[in-house]
């Protein structure tokens, strides 16, 4: 081929992840700036006296927190000691044992002197069997339910079939709620007048963090740079992204560790589909899609200010498997309702979000690794394809450092959970080095989430739990 053709696709070749960098770029600034106001719009208020009125029981709703267990006896009963220490007037703790192959059961009974009693549960979704059922002898509004196994999902559905309230929340058996975190995360669902359907709150790493009996005593950061680096990546998935998207009704995800549902709504819905690894983005989609299907205006938001935190892998090994199941979980919700990609009929959410999500979330890492190869090859052949190399390097690091550093200051100008100055500086410095090594084995990962989608891997991956409360 001659000379002046192969540099024409290069050119051409460049050209395109340029554009595509430069789209997201201006995307995400967009998205920061919408995120900067909302959050001293937010933290501009006397906060502590407006959730000091929620604490009225004439203003709150009651909620069923859904605690789906799987091997988790490293963490378990310290979780839902956190739980029950809670600041909100009226809830249930239902934990659903899903078939454990270790000691979660043994220990929860043990634990909290759990009894044995005789109930019948209404099926409204469809799961699989549930053996017996357990009420603390202790603590009156903590249930234990033993199933066969079914995967998260159906430990979800086996929780909506037992619960008694009409908000329920799904929260991870490793995590550690903060005590006002209910009182924040319900307060747009009590203010909206039942507007808002579903509420999602910040999920945070404790990993480095100092807890005891389930309660945050010190806030610290893990001396892992593998850990440090998930930090600032959740800091800009919440801090940047869920607040623009929710700012206008845009959010398709809200973390399965954290957040509130209408249980009506949810029912409506189905409940959780067990086929699929992203069972928590799947029924955000949905409940979009039924709303839209029946014309209301409802809404499902993000909140900030809770915080739930959870323990996130230390090693490469555990993160990558994470990572792996992510990707397929988004590609399975996107595919699942295809039908809603750029159709008016959904409105914004369709023309939108969805886009959004499948240009930039889904296939953002097959560019991007696309990207690093080329820039690695164009150092190879030196000359002009040096300067292709600089310019998308330069790219890379506006698309991802300088945006995880301004996550980093983000969350320093308004929310301040490090109380550290060198845990901020720390966190920033970390940051810099993003695009040069964890953004590309992300990306990498992500990747092979495709070819594992590909190959009809359905796996789910074990994860290993070391429990982060003493």
């Amino acid at each position: 081929m001659p000379f002046f053709q192969w540099e024409d696709i290069v050119t051409a070749f460049t050209l395109f992840i340029a554009v595509y960098m430069v789209i997201v770029i201006l995307f995400y600034t967009v998205i920061l700036l919408i995120s900067m106001l909302q959050l001293r719009k937010e933290y501009k208020l006397d906060r502590v006296q407006v959730y000091e009125d929620y604490m009225e029981g004439i203003y709150t709703k009651p909620v069923s927190i859904i605690v789906p267990a799987y091997n988790e006896e490293a963490g378990i009963v310290h979780s839902v000691r956190s739980l029950l220490s809670v600041n909100y007037p009226a809830f249930e703790i239902i934990v659903v044992n899903d078939g454990s192959t270790d000691h979660t059961l043994d220990k929860m009974i043990d634990h909290y002197d759990m009894k044995e009693i005789k109930k019948v549960v209404r099926k409204q979704i469809n799961t699989k069997p549930i053996g017996k059922i357990y009420q603390s002898a202790i603590f009156s509004n903590l249930f234990l339910i033993n199933k066969e196994n079914g995967g998260k999902a159906d430990a979800l559905n086996v929780g909506l079939n037992f619960s008694h309230y009409p908000y329920f929340c799904s929260l991870d058996g490793d995590s550690v709620l903060e005590q006002d975190a209910f009182l924040k995360v319900m307060k747009p669902i009590i203010d909206s007048n039942e507007e808002v359907i579903a509420s999602g709150g910040s999920v945070r790493i404790a990993n480095g963090c100092q807890i005891q009996n389930g309660r945050i005593q010190k806030i610290g950061l893990s001396d892992k740079p593998l850990v440090v680096m998930q930090i600032i990546e959740y800091l800009r998935a919440f801090l940047m992204g869920r607040i623009g998207l929710s700012r206008h009704n845009l959010l398709l995800i809200i973390s399965g560790a954290f957040g509130v549902f209408s249980k009506s709504w949810v029912v409506a819905a189905g409940g959780y589909r067990t086929d699929t690894v992203g069972e928590d983005m799947e029924l955000v989609v949905r409940m979009h899609r039924l709303l839209k299907e029946k014309g209301q205006k409802k809404k499902i938001v993000y909140v900030p200010d809770p915080v739930c935190w959870t323990e996130v892998p230390e090693d490469t090994t555990f993160l990558r498997r994470q990572r792996r199941r992510w990707h397929r979980g988004l590609f399975e919700s996107l595919w699942i309702h295809r039908k809603l990609t750029f159709n008016p009929k959904y409105g914004s959410i369709g023309l939108l979000a969805f886009p959004y999500f499948w240009i930039v979330e889904f296939f953002g890492p097959i560019i991007e690794l696309f990207g690093y190869i080329f820039m690695l090859l164009c150092l190879f052949l030196g000359g002009i394809y040096i300067e292709f190399a600089i310019l998308l390097f330069l790219l890379s690091l506006l698309y991802g450092s300088i945006f995880s550093m301004a996550a980093v200051l983000l969350e320093e100008w308004s929310l301040t959970k490090y109380p550290k100055v060198s845990d901020i500086i720390k966190l920033f410095l970390y940051s810099l080095t993003e695009t040069i090594w964890y953004r590309p084995m992300t990306v990498i990962w992500r990747c092979e989430g495709i070819l594992q989608m590909l190959k009809g891997d359905t796996s789910w991956g074990e994860m290993k739990r070391k429990g982060v409360s003493e």
